[in-house]
């Protein structure tokens, strides 16, 4: 695993980006670049191969966590959670099979939690107030 320098974007120095694999010419269109941000709001930018599973990423991070993030470290890559498009990622899911663009940036969430929520977790409860899905127990009509 190497650095590469990335572009700074206007704002101050260039990002770095962790380059996994071997380093060469035109990688960088085949991988997919995540920006991953803590509940803290920090984020960093980290490169990927589209076959990489979110339990990889995890471990990745975990194994190379940023100096900026010290604060935020974390016991074990085990708790380490992606979150994209506001769903948890379960740890064999690859970025390929979630249709990330390569040679784009990607932003995921990177939180610490033991355990993932039950799916359907929200329609289970809805289920156990009242037995029904809509908003509210009145019907509404249009005049």
């Amino acid at each position: 695993m190497t650095w590469r320098e990335g572009g700074g974007g206007g704002g101050g120095g260039g990002q770095r980006f962790w380059e996994r694999g071997k380093a060469g010419r035109g990688r960088e269109g085949r991988g997919i670049n995540l920006r991953l941000i803590l509940v803290s709001g920090k984020t960093k930018e980290f490169l990927f191969s589209p076959s990489e599973s979110a339990g990889d990423i995890a471990q990745f991070v975990f194994d190379n966590w940023p100096q900026e993030w010290a604060e935020e470290s974390v016991s074990k890559a085990e708790i380490l959670r992606l979150i994209y498009q506001g769903r948890f990622l379960h740890g064999n899911v690859t970025l390929g099979a979630l249709g990330l663009p390569a040679g784009k940036t990607c932003v995921m969430h990177l939180v610490p939690r033991e355990n993932l929520p039950e799916p359907n977790s929200q329609d289970q409860r809805q289920k156990s107030k009242g037995g029904s899905s809509s908003c509210c127990s009145a019907s509404c009509s249009i005049l």
